[in-house]
């Protein structure tokens, strides 16, 4: 029997992951398809009504990726109720009726090297390690320098002069390092591009508005789970900051979680969990940088959100920084999200024309 890998959908994060399984397993990977409301509607059918609304989309994405000839899934695991997710999943799926067989990469909230390459030795019995270091670098690599190019986007997007300009040159630019066999190759890439988003028109004023977003890792990295914020932000015309990306969780984060703490030691004694501590200090960056307003995005139930959001409150209150709140869940009225996204940009606009 041929054996498919396949994984959760995470916005353009399928593209490295992809390659970096392909060329570790020689096998056939699948990505789960971009999510959809078939997606969220199939994990929703299945998964416990009380647990937080990433879990329903992963479930449904390895749904839809078994039903299309998935026999090997991977979970990334660690941080917090995540870590439990690929129990839970596994043992969900299986009393469907599904026959496959799941790998959780992260286990103790930390990747173990030489675990994980064990772990892919099992797959590719001819794995060198050698190999194992090298692909993981080059995914690595993929991964930082997408992210440096999404924060250029970003500031600006929403001042293009031909419409889907960024898009499309960010789509251009995904194929091409994904035909990349080399870091050098890859870096090459990078700075290619790099130029040429700075060579797109933009038109953007200098009084322009600024918008953190701040909030749960997962409703930040997966457009769909926040019904595309950043898109309808960039066609209000505002410049967007967004503090969470794969890159920071995978090594950053590590590095600087002791300054956070040091920094936000007026409302935080202890680390919240998950990214509770940094969105406190985030409000904080917010104001130092002269933002214009802060979103914060979870999903119901999100335990170390929950706890952080009257410490975020009091700090955004301190600070006099408009602070607007989304909770999503597989209800969520798309229609309402609008409605308040529309009120916010109307206060913080002329909030900044009396100052």
């Amino acid at each position: 029997m041929k054996e498919v890998i396949s994984f959760p959908h995470l916005g353009d994060y399928y593209i490295p992951i992809r390659k970096l399984l392909r060329n570790l397993t020689k096998m056939e990977v699948i990505p789960a398809p971009p999510i959809t409301k078939k997606t969220i509607e199939l994990g929703s059918k299945y998964a416990p009504d009380t647990v937080c609304v990433p879990f329903k989309y992963n479930l449904g994405n390895f749904i839809e990726t078994l039903d299309e000839g998935a026999t090997i899934l991977f979970q990334a695991g660690g941080g917090c109720r995540y870590r439990y997710y690929a129990e839970v999943q596994e043992k969900i799926l299986k009393d469907l009726g599904y026959k496959f067989h799941f790998f959780k990469l992260v286990s103790h909230d930390r990747v173990r090297v030489l675990e994980t390459f064990r772990l892919f030795k099992q797959l590719n019995p001819h794995l060198k390690f050698r190999t194992f270091i090298k692909e993981a670098l080059h995914a690595l690599c993929f991964i930082y320098y997408m992210d440096k190019i999404d924060e250029v986007i970003r500031k600006n997007i929403g001042f293009e002069k031909e419409k889907n300009s960024f898009k499309n040159l960010k789509k251009e630019m995904l194929n091409e390092m994904d035909k990349t066999h080399s870091t050098f190759a890859l870096w090459r890439m990078y700075k290619k591009y790099k130029k040429k988003f700075r060579k797109l028109k933009v038109e953007k004023p200098k009084n322009t508005l600024k918008i953190a977003v701040i909030g749960e890792l997962y409703t930040a990295m997966e457009p769909f789970s926040t019904y595309f914020l950043e898109e309808a932000l960039a066609s209000m015309n505002i410049e967007i900051k967004r503090f969470t990306n794969v890159s920071y969780l995978l090594w950053q984060k590590a590095l600087v979680t002791k300054w956070l703490l040091f920094k936000s030691r007026k409302y935080c004694k202890y680390t919240l969990g998950a990214d509770g501590l940094d969105n406190v200090y985030r409000v904080l960056y917010a104001k130092r940088h002269h933002f214009d307003g802060v979103i914060h995005t979870k999903p119901f139930g999100c335990t170390p959100e929950i706890g952080a959001i009257p410490i975020i409150q009091k700090a955004a209150q301190d600070a006099s920084l408009p602070i607007l709140f989304f909770s999503f869940d597989s209800q969520t009225s798309e229609e309402g999200i609008k409605t308040r996204l529309e009120a916010f940009y109307d206060l913080i606009k002329i909030r900044k024309e009396k100052q």
